[in-house]
């Protein structure tokens, strides 16, 4: 797309933070949680650049829910990036607020009962705030054309719209997960009846 120089970066806290070895981009790490903050700010200091936060589904939809929420709600024109791969896997691997009923963690060892409630379906939430021309949408890892094509269109929002966008990206997590790469796609296949993939808005 040609934005390498023009853009910024934000990482959170956790597997997220490893996004700055990977990326050849101007990079700031910031407090768990806030990543979507301080991107929303960064937007304000310097409207012209294309400005991303990335981070784990605990970042945006645990300690930084409330920050998100607002974010789109004020339709601020930055790019939001969710990896969800249900489980707090800097940490251990306990539950997150993605994580589906019946799902084995560190917390939930017999799998997370009805106790816990089913995982939250943050872009489905975000869609119900967020300004008419924001873009969102659903991808995972498991297919990857897919998922090149939602984040370009999530970036283009940004750049023609001057709108909000979000996309989340359904990940694999082999090492808490227990998982070898085959039942890793087979279970990035099951997560998909939880959160089904495609534009949301």
């Amino acid at each position: 797309m040609g934005i390498q120089e023009k853009m910024a970066l934000g990482i959170d806290i956790g597997c997220s933070l490893l996004a700055w070895d990977f990326f050849d981009v101007d990079t700031v790490q910031t407090h768990h949680g806030r990543t979507a903050s301080v991107m929303a700010g960064y937007k304000m200091a310097r409207p012209e650049r294309i400005a991303v936060a990335y981070m784990g589904e605990g970042g945006a939809y645990a300690i930084g829910l409330q920050s998100l929420l607002h974010i789109a709600l004020r339709n601020e024109p930055i790019t939001v990036v969710v990896v969800n791969n249900a489980n707090y896997a800097m940490t251990g691997g306990q539950m997150s607020p993605t994580t589906p009923l019946g799902a084995i963690t560190a917390f939930s060892p017999r799998g997370k009962e009805e106790i816990g409630g089913t995982g939250l379906k943050g872009p489905e939430l975000l869609g119900r705030v967020a300004a008419k021309n924001a873009w969102i949408g659903r991808a995972s890892t498991e297919n990857l054309l897919q998922m090149k094509n939602m984040l370009k269109k999530a970036l283009a929002n940004q750049m023609e719209n001057k709108s909000f966008s979000f996309l989340e990206i359904l990940s694999a997590c082999p090492v808490n997960w227990k998982t070898d790469a085959t039942d890793s796609f087979k279970r990035l296949k099951d997560m998909q009846k939880d959160y089904p993939l495609g534009e949301i808005k």
